[in-house]
């Protein structure tokens, strides 16, 4: 369905109302059949630069091009795009059918292709016995899918969502997860998907650009970002909930051991580093007993059961507030021992306000012992 180009590209793409900037010299290209998310907190500029790939928006600075032709200058309805919202945007008064026959009408597609194409993408969404409906009629789930259906269904060089699952609940965003990719996979399609649940995007696409203040932050595979996060800001936006002002301090004599003042931590591999930094440790990381030699003593002042898991707040000597997760049962107020692996903690440059949200360059790199 979708060849009919080999690169999306975006360079030095801006968007600025008056004073205030809210795309920053954006530079990303895109592969046709990529599934790529932008990804990051309110206001940060991913649905900005989504109205901007739709034409919704004109750009303040910067070209977007589909391999050699340009496409910032052509008004949306020829830009050959599909686009689902977040509140679906169905018509009320339309059968599913008709939904999804819209935009074949609106280019004039001969009646009998119509009934084709609109047939074989609702089967595609597993709602062909539900055509004659109207959206009324329909849950969320499969009012979405129709909205979805009504996206594709024209072919499109290219697939725009922005935040589509945020209006179900969690078992139906699940199960949309798993529909959104074979429906990416089994057309062909080219997708770029904004959204601000990090579990979305991890669980959904090949790529991630992690955005903040209108700037990238970081382009990786899921598996890159969630491991290896290029900055503080990434770190705690990607779930490490533990960002932790430190100084460090070489130790000559342990063959390039690193030692961050506080609570007494300890890697190795950065025996160069010394000065203010930020140790950034995800909860489920820190085990209850001792590990690879970091061990921390701590009271549990709050424990959340959270199903399979508890959610501890555990506080240190050093008055120092760790967020744990555990299998195991505790009691407030219990004493416990907390060991956290070398090469489970993550340190970056501290900023001069040593804030957690500071952005740094590039991670320190931190080597298993």
């Amino acid at each position: 369905m979708n060849d009919r180009f080999s690169q999306l590209r975006l360079e030095g793409v801006s968007r600025a109302y008056g004073s205030t900037v809210a795309l920053a010299n954006m530079n990303l290209t895109v592969g046709n059949g990529e599934f790529v998310a932008l990804l990051g907190p309110s206001g940060c500029g991913k649905t900005t630069a989504l109205n901007c790939l739709a034409g919704l928006l004109p750009l303040t600075s910067g070209t977007i091009t589909m391999d050699d032709r340009r496409i910032d200058l052509l008004p949306p309805e020829r830009r050959g795009f599909g686009m689902v919202f977040q509140n679906y945007a169905l018509f009320p008064h339309l059968s599913v059918y008709r939904n999804v026959a819209f935009g074949l009408q609106m280019r004039k597609v001969r009646r009998a292709e119509v009934r084709r194409r609109v047939s074989a993408t609702l089967e595609l969404v597993q709602l062909a016995d539900h055509a004659g409906k109207r959206p009324g009629q329909l849950s969320g789930g499969q009012q979405q899918r129709v909205a979805i259906a009504r996206a594709v269904v024209v072919e499109p060089q290219l697939v725009l969502m922005d935040e589509p699952l945020s209006n179900l609940d969690a078992k139906l965003r699940r199960d949309m997860r798993v529909e959104l990719r074979r429906l990416h996979r089994e057309l062909g399609l080219t997708t770029i998907y904004v959204t601000h649940d990090q579990e979305e995007a991890l669980s959904l696409v090949d790529r991630l650009v992690v955005l903040r203040d209108g700037q990238i932050q970081q382009v990786g595979s899921p598996e890159e970002v969630y491991r290896r996060p290029a900055n503080a800001f990434v770190a705690g936006f990607m779930g490490y909930r533990n960002m932790l002002p430190m100084t460090a301090t070489p130790a000559e004599a342990a063959g390039g051991e690193l030692r961050l003042s506080g609570l007494g931590l300890s890697l190795t591999g950065l025996g160069h580093v010394q000065g203010p930094v930020i140790a950034a440790i995800r909860p489920d990381d820190i085990d209850l007993g001792e590990r690879d030699g970091n061990c921390i003593e701590g009271v549990v002042e709050e424990a959340q059961f959270e199903g399979r898991e508890y959610e501890l707040l555990v506080r240190t000597a050093a008055e120092t507030v760790l967020h744990v997760r555990t299998h195991r049962h505790t009691t407030l107020g219990e004493r416990v021992r907390l060991g956290i692996a070398r090469d489970r903690i993550m340190v970056y440059p501290a900023g001069p306000d040593e804030s957690p949200e500071q952005d740094s360059a590039e991670p320190l790199p931190v080597q298993a012992p």
